[in-house]
């Protein structure tokens, strides 16, 4: 059929700032990637954060935890989350959220990326009912008391966080 595009895959960019990734996000991640052809988890910078790890640090360790996807491109941008979309050719957005404040702030964001990208549709996916405490912060605060990250990341996302830290 004319004007119709035929085998056009569907890419999809998980965005966050992922400082660091949890089990949280990799559970959001697992699900875009049964949704979708192609997956890019964007590693983003947001004005309003301070990070514990650089934009560089912090996507080493989402690649490391990623390493076993095959559809799924782990990138860094200093971007807008639209402009990226734009030039991916993503079709969607896809975000997880814990509770009614997460949702009411990704509700919001997605309106504007909508606005700009409205080729872009921004999923949002509820987090598991075990998973809906865990967040970055409380991550951070478990690594800045030397506290055991066992429960809440990856092995490969741990080890690649001891390396960091130890080359400081």
């Amino acid at each position: 059929m004319k004007g119709i595009p035929v085998n056009k895959e569907k890419i999809a960019i998980v965005p966050g700032s992922f400082d660091p990734i949890t089990n949280g996000h990799i559970s959001i991640i697992k699900k875009a990637v049964r949704l979708y052809d192609k997956v890019y988890v964007a590693v983003m910078i947001n004005d309003q954060k301070e990070y514990m790890f650089s934009l560089e640090e912090r996507e080493e360790i989402v690649k490391s935890a990623l390493s076993e996807f095959d559809n799924i491109s782990v990138i860094s941008s200093r971007d807008w989350l639209w402009h990226l979309c734009t030039e991916l050719g993503a079709c969607a957005i896809v975000k997880g959220y814990r509770n009614e404040t997460d949702l009411e702030y990704e509700n919001k964001m997605a309106a504007f990326n909508k606005e700009h990208c409205p080729a872009a549709e921004t999923v949002l996916i509820k987090s598991e009912d075990d998973m809906a405490d865990l967040s970055s912060t409380f991550i951070r605060e478990r690594i800045r008391n030397e506290q055991s990250l066992e429960k809440f990341l990856p092995s490969s996302a741990i080890e690649t966080i001891k390396k960091i830290r130890s080359r400081v």
